[in-house]
């Protein structure tokens, strides 16, 4: 009996790079125009059309849906978007032995610390409490403080943490900054690290600044037994993920007193449902998720440098540790 012969596997030609989004149809041909000036010769589609599948390599992702990416098996490349990555891991159908890059972007950490700037002035300056005058009615000036009567503690020491850390520490703040595990050396800022270490970096703030990435253990980070370790009266800066706060438990120590003010950019559920105690309590401050929003313009670049490195074989920025969840 003769043996029918394999047919010879035959390899694409030309290489694809898939856009996966959420964007609307305006924001998704403003990034394809941007990537595909960054990555001149490169095969860009915002679309699977199952013929090219296999010749998908690399996948540049923007929240995509849920099994955006099942099935490529020729995938050598998750390059997201935004910072947290998050969701992608929570999706099981993202290939765990594809390398999975997040984007750090100079530009977004700027913009991320212009707003804890802004956010941690507006509690020093008792600016917050200004507005609430304002609403009342009520000629009622306050102490003036200095920049350096004002601890403040960042949690999480990344790309972005440091580069808030520094830029509050420029401008005269007390300036603690906390890691899990210990971090590089910050200019002008202490720096402590590890779980045991956390209390007292939390007690000793008059704000705290949280840039921490979501996991498994920061899940919930700020409940009522976390919230009782703020020094009473100090103030709440989330930048960082809506999970990581306890809602009903924040509010109970807003009530109460034991947290003055809290600034909150990130929410459980976006849009926050207008029926949410946030919306109306006069002790939070609240911002629409745009603490730092990517910028098309560096962030393209970003991962135009990636998928050139993969192209080359060179080592790869900013991939995720997947055990870690950053």
């Amino acid at each position: 009996m003769r043996r029918g012969r394999r047919r010879p596997v035959r390899y694409a030609s030309r290489m694809t790079i898939l856009l996966a989004s959420d964007f609307d149809a305006g924001d998704r041909d403003r990034w394809l125009a941007l990537l595909r000036a960054a990555l001149p010769g490169e095969h860009l589609v915002h679309e699977r059309t199952g013929t090219d599948d296999g010749a998908i390599d690399v996948a540049i992702v923007a929240n995509p849906p849920p099994g955006a990416l099942a099935g490529l098996s020729g995938l050598r490349l998750v390059q997201s978007l935004w910072a947290g990555v998050d969701r992608l891991l929570a999706d099981p159908t993202v290939p765990a032995d594809v390398p999975l890059a997040r984007m750090v972007d100079p530009a977004m950490n700027t913009a991320m610390a212009e707003t804890a700037l802004w956010a941690v002035l507006h509690l020093h300056r008792d600016f917050v409490d200004y507005a609430g005058d304002q609403r009342a009615g009520r000629w009622r000036p306050r102490p003036q403080r200095r920049a350096d009567d004002v601890a403040v503690t960042v949690l999480g020491l990344g790309e972005m943490g440091c580069t808030v850390a520094r830029r509050l520490a420029d401008n005269g703040y007390r300036v603690t900054g906390w890691s899990r595990r210990p971090a590089a050396p910050v200019p002008g800022v202490a720096t402590r690290a590890g779980e045991a270490a956390l209390p007292a970096a939390l007690a000793e703030a008059d704000v705290v600044v949280n840039l921490l990435p979501l996991t498994a253990q920061t899940r919930g980070l700020f409940d009522a037994r976390r919230l009782a370790q703020l020094r009473r009266g100090a103030a709440l800066v989330n930048l960082a993920r809506g999970a990581h706060v306890v809602d009903a438990d924040l509010l109970e120590a807003l009530d109460r007193g034991q947290v003055r003010h809290a600034v909150l950019d990130v929410f459980h559920a976006e849009p926050l449902p207008p029926a949410h105690a946030y919306w109306s309590h006069p002790r939070v401050t609240m911002l629409p998720h745009v603490a730092a929003q990517t910028d098309p313009r560096s962030a393209a670049a970003v991962a135009a440098d990636n998928v050139r490195a993969l192209r080359a074989g060179q080592p790869l920025r900013h991939r995720v540790d997947r055990a870690r969840g950053y």
